[in-house]
């Protein structure tokens, strides 16, 4: 014996408006809008508190971050262009040159 069910196409009480997105298209929204997650993490004991964390983090694209006044990396020498290091590097040749003049036992005066 066996029992058969009409079965009926199940209809949904809510449809999704937004259309599905690929990664692309999410990562190109975020850096072009940005996005800020900000978040506080403490540890407290008996009402007294030991460690508090404030962590925020900004994730958008250099432009943007520019636009906000947020530009840390112009003037950070880890991102400077070796142009800009010559003439330090030429003043420290200098220095080690002078430095090994005034090392040298040959190069001594005596009065």
């Amino acid at each position: 014996m066996s029992v058969q069910r009409a079965t009926q196409p199940v209809q949904r009480a809510t449809q999704h408006s937004v259309q599905s997105t690929n990664i692309a298209d999410l990562l190109e929204r975020i850096l072009d809008k940005g996005i800020v997650i900000a978040g506080d993490i403490r540890v407290s004991l008996v009402e007294v508190e030991l460690l508090t964390i404030q962590l925020r983090l900004v994730i958008c694209s250099v432009d943007k971050a520019q636009e906000m006044g947020m530009d840390w990396w112009v003037n950070n020498p880890a991102f400077t262009r070796k142009k800009e290091s010559e003439p330090v590097l030429e003043a420290l040749t200098r220095i080690e040159q002078r430095l090994n003049r005034l090392e040298d036992p040959s190069a001594q005066r005596n009065p």
